[in-house]
């Protein structure tokens, strides 16, 4: 936004902005704000349709010549509303695809048949049509299932960015070994196999820390409350609950984690990570993997296979057993994430998409 303030005017519609400091930095910054009651996370035919009414009012309010829209319910639904007021120029954002396009979620066929039948409507093309995604992976799953074709203006980015002078380097604590997730508390992000890997470790290096940040989600994957309870009891996971600030807690962290299955674009809290020094474990699953890189001379951290304990439990071993690793592939992390995930050159791809 601040990118696009230099030459534009800006408005956001936005679910309710809870953190009032953010609300009042939108609003120096000369952002526009409008807010919903949109649950992403949920379906509610009241709740969707009432946002689409009100994003209709927005939309006829403030003219805009560019809709940008991003994640599944805005996409779906802002850009049939956009196209209905007429908006010339109409660019969708996938942020990772989800639950409907996972094998083995617990959304019905019938419900992911239209989802995906929606998206597809959604997103049909006109001449000024653009779609970013963010990563190759969901692109080839858009074109395979028709949702989109070859002629289609699709943009891959390199995930939102990340801010290298926000998200400062520093060394990690390769003596007192702690390892950090930050996640939604659903099944999806990998939380049970996290903490199933920290109950292992645990048993042999009771010393080494493991903590969590992330909300409990009220969603349709949210995991199940013996989980939770253990979680919250504190014996296995220091469970720090949701944060306002990620960067105090990963600069005390020695190595961050995330081994998620959920149909990511790629997830932010690994490129701060990255960006401030730390090694990372994630797994081998869409969006994950395009953050670590695995060359000799720039090796970021590991890959894991989905819902692999056993390959989780080993590579956190090994920071264990091998405590410089952690220095140095969090070097390498701020080395890469300069190269290829820098919030500037991100953005200046993304302007370029929008302004075209």
């Amino acid at each position: 936004m601040e990118a696009l303030l230099e030459n534009n005017e800006v408005a956001v519609f936005t679910p309710k902005i809870h953190h009032e400091d953010i609300k009042i930095k939108l609003a120096n910054m000369g952002v526009d704000i409008y807010e919903n009651e949109l649950n992403g996370s949920n379906v509610s035919i009241f709740s969707d349709l009432a946002y689409m009414v009100r994003l209709f009012q927005v939309i006829r309010q403030t003219r805009p010549d560019v809709f940008f829209p991003y994640t599944l319910k805005p996409v779906i639904y802002g850009s049939f509303i956009a196209k209905i007021c007429k908006v010339k120029h109409i660019v969708p954002m996938l942020t990772g695809l989800g639950y409907n396009f996972m094998n083995g979620n617990k959304k019905t066929p019938l419900v992911k048949k239209i989802v995906r039948g929606m998206l597809k409507f959604s997103l049909k093309q006109n001449d000024q049509s653009n779609l970013i995604l963010q990563n190759k992976d969901d692109y080839d799953t858009l074109l395979n299932q028709g949702i989109i074709d070859k002629e289609y203006n699709t943009h891959v980015v390199n995930g939102s960015g990340v801010d290298l002078s926000y998200y400062l380097f520093s060394r990690p604590e390769h003596e007192n070994l702690s390892f950090l997730m930050i996640a939604r508390l659903i099944n999806a992000k990998g939380i049970r196999e996290y903490f199933d890997a920290a109950q292992c470790i645990r048993l042999h290096y009771p010393y080494v820390k493991f903590k969590l940040i992330g909300p409990y989600d009220d969603n349709i994957d949210s995991i199940d409350s013996d989980l939770y309870n253990k979680i919250i009891s504190g014996d296995v996971i220091e469970y720090l609950g949701e944060v306002s600030d990620v960067r105090p807690y990963i600069k005390a962290s020695s190595v961050v984690v995330l081994p998620s299955y959920y149909g990511e674009g790629i997830p932010r809290c690994l490129l701060e990570a990255m960006a401030m020094g730390r090694a990372i474990i994630t797994c081998d699953s869409v969006g994950c993997k395009e953050t670590v890189n695995l060359s000799e001379n720039l090796q970021t951290g590991f890959l894991v296979p989905v819902k692999n304990v056993k390959a989780l439990t080993d590579k956190i071993q090994h920071f264990i057993l091998h405590p410089d690793d952690t220095m140095l592939f969090g070097k390498n992390g701020r080395e890469y994430a300069r190269r290829k995930f820098d919030v500037n050159k991100v953005n200046k791809h993304m302007l370029e998409i929008l302004q075209a």
